[in-house]
C-alpha cells in the first residue's frame, strides 16, 4: 500500500510539472502573439540608419540605435502618456511613454524635448529632436521597449524589432513608417530648422484632402506641401503631415 502511494505521488508530481511547462509555453506564445498583434500599430520613431541592435555589448545594450541628423524629428511610436521627460546623465534628454498595451518606450539622447510629464500624446507626435546628449558617441536615437514597466536593471526590456520589424545594422529606416508596409506614410523630416519647435502632426483620415486639411488648419495647400516636401496633392489615410501648432 505504501509503495502504491509513493508511485501515485510521483505520478502526480510529474503531471504537475508537465502542466506547468505547458502553461509556461502557452504564456510565451501569448506574449509573442500580443507583440505580433501590436506590430501593425507601431511606427518607426525616427529617420536614420540602424547603428546598433538589441543585445550587443555582451547583452548590455537593451535597445536599438538609429543614427541620423542633428535635430531631426523623434516621433512617438504609438498613443500614450508621457511619464518622464527630463535630463539624465546617461540618457541625456530622455522621454518615457506608457502605452495602453502595457508597453513602455524610451527615447534617449535628444537634443531637445518638446513634451512634458503627464502629457497625453498621439502616435506620430514629435517628442524632440535627435541629438547626442548624455553618454552618447555621435548623433543618434537610443530607443528601448519594456513590458509593463521600465526598471533600473531593465529586466523587462525586449527587442524593439519585435514590434517595429527587423532591420540590420547599416539599413536605413524612415520615421513614421509602419512595419506592416505602406499603411502609414511619413512626412519628410527635412523641413526648416526654425519650424521644428512650432509644429504638430496631423494624421490623415479617410476622406481628407489637402484642401480640407488646409481649411481646418487655416493654411494654404502650398504651405502644407512645402512643409512636408509633397510633390503632388495625393495623400493617404494615416499619413502623418507636419502642420503649425
Amino acid at each position: 500500500m505504501l509503495d502504491y502511494l509513493k508511485r501515485f505521488l510521483i505520478a502526480a508530481i510529474l503531471a504537475l510539472c508537465v502542466s506547468l511547462l505547458f502553461l509556461g509555453g502557452r504564456h510565451t506564445e501569448a506574449s509573442m502573439l500580443k507583440a505580433s498583434e501590436a506590430k501593425v500599430d507601431w511606427i518607426w520613431p525616427a529617420d536614420g540608419v540602424i547603428s546598433d541592435t538589441y543585445g550587443t555589448r555582451l547583452g548590455k545594450h537593451k535597445g536599438i540605435d538609429i543614427a541620423g541628423k542633428l535635430g531631426s524629428p523623434v516621433l512617438a511610436v504609438d498613443d500614450g502618456v508621457v511619464v518622464k521627460s527630463y535630463y539624465s546623465n546617461t540618457y541625456g534628454n530622455v522621454v518615457f511613454i506608457n502605452h495602453l498595451n502595457q508597453y513602455v518606450t524610451v527615447y534617449a539622447h535628444l537634443n531637445k524635448r518638446f513634451v512634458s510629464e503627464g502629457q497625453t500624446i498621439k502616435q506620430g507626435k514629435m517628442l524632440g529632436g535627435m541629438g547626442s546628449t548624455g553618454q552618447a558617441t555621435g548623433v543618434h536615437l537610443h530607443f528601448e521597449t519594456h513590458e509593463t514597466a521600465w526598471t533600473y536593471d531593465k529586466k523587462n526590456a525586449f527587442d524593439p524589432e519585435r514590434l517595429l520589424g527587423k532591420a540590420e545594422v547599416g539599413e536605413a529606416v524612415q520615421g513614421g513608417i509602419a512595419s506592416s508596409g505602406d499603411n502609414i506614410v511619413a512626412a519628410s523630416s527635412d523641413y526648416r530648422q526654425e519650424l521644428r519647435a512650432n509644429v504638430d502632426q496631423y494624421i490623415v483620415k479617410k476622406g481628407d484632402t489637402l484642401a480640407s486639411i488646409a481649411r481646418k488648419k487655416n493654411l494654404s495647400i502650398e504651405k502644407i506641401k512645402h512643409m512636408n516636401r509633397l510633390k503632388s496633392d495625393l495623400i493617404m489615410p494615416k499619413q502623418i503631415l507636419f502642420v503649425p501648432e
